[in-house]
């Protein structure tokens, strides 16, 4: 991976910097999981993890690896802080969002530590424009202890079959039924709203299917104002993997093309329907 220029090099005490050609790509992940205003955000040798949660009941991660970086460079094995996340989107959008054909603005990151601003450098046609983004001291996010728990079920499909069953949604409904197993009716969503029951069902055989993999049934509801957030990252996946474990936590994983065919990876947790488990 080349060497920062020297300019960046004479920029003194930044224990992050990060440069890539395409700064559409890092605006398109991180809008995936931009349902709150805050996240929390982890530098690592691998790349970013970008964490957003809401009420204790779902949290969002997207991961961006070092790969999509032309030029990536830590001093820590960790570096940690949380920030506006809207106004990280909102500098990315205005300033590095050209729809100018043949032209692909340009991003370097950088990060002093603890305390310090997120340095945004943005270059487009020539011209560089600067955003700092202060941030905060990390909070502990939550643990789902999803994969310790074991997953029981586990469905791999195309993302646009997902996608055209949840915009036919009745979403005058509370909550979201899931219904996976090794027998009929196999993949089942179903809402309870003003209009009745309305019910979804994908089949196992279904082309839309990559991989179908359910050892027993698990019948279990969520929220529907707790997945809204998915639609997100499902309208840019090519590809979703729907786990649940014995629980009936929830974990749908979405794989991402970037522009320059770079894979991301987006994960949302969301916790059962406490009151219909009582």
């Amino acid at each position: 991976m080349p060497l920062f220029s020297q300019q960046d090099k004479d920029k003194e005490n930044y224990q992050f910097k990060a440069k890539t050609d395409n700064a559409k790509n890092v605006l398109q992940i991180l809008r995936t999981v931009n349902f709150r205003d805050t996240a929390t955000v982890i530098l690592s040798q691998s790349g970013l993890k970008v964490t957003v949660e809401e009420a204790k009941c779902v949290q969002a991660n997207a991961f961006i690896q070092t790969d999509l970086f032309q030029e990536y460079e830590i001093e820590e094995e960790l570096l940690t802080f949380r920030i506006n996340l809207t106004a990280w989107v909102e500098c990315l959008n205005i300033f590095g969002g050209s729809s100018v054909p043949g032209i692909t603005p340009s991003l370097k990151m950088y990060y002093a530590g603890y305390g310090s601003p997120l340095i945004l450098e943005l270059e487009e046609g020539g011209v560089v424009t600067d955003c700092k983004i202060n941030t905060e001291e990390a909070e502990d996010t939550l643990d789902f202890d999803f994969f310790t728990t074991g997953v029981v079920n586990k469905i791999i499909m195309r993302s646009e079959c997902l996608k055209e069953v949840f915009s036919e949604l009745d979403m005058s409904s509370d909550v979201l039924e899931i219904i996976t197993s090794p027998d009929p009716p196999y993949f089942r969503l179903s809402t309870f709203g003003s209009h009745g029951p309305n019910h979804a069902d994908i089949t196992k055989e279904s082309e839309m299917i990559e991989n179908f993999s359910c050892t027993k049934t698990l019948s279990q509801r969520y929220k529907l104002a707790l997945l809204r957030p998915m639609v997100k990252p499902l309208t840019a996946a090519t590809k979703v993997s729907v786990r649940t474990d014995a629980r009936g936590f929830l974990c749908l994983q979405f794989m991402i093309k970037t522009d320059n065919n770079h894979i991301c990876f987006i994960e949302h947790f969301c916790c059962p329907d406490v009151e219909e488990n009582d």
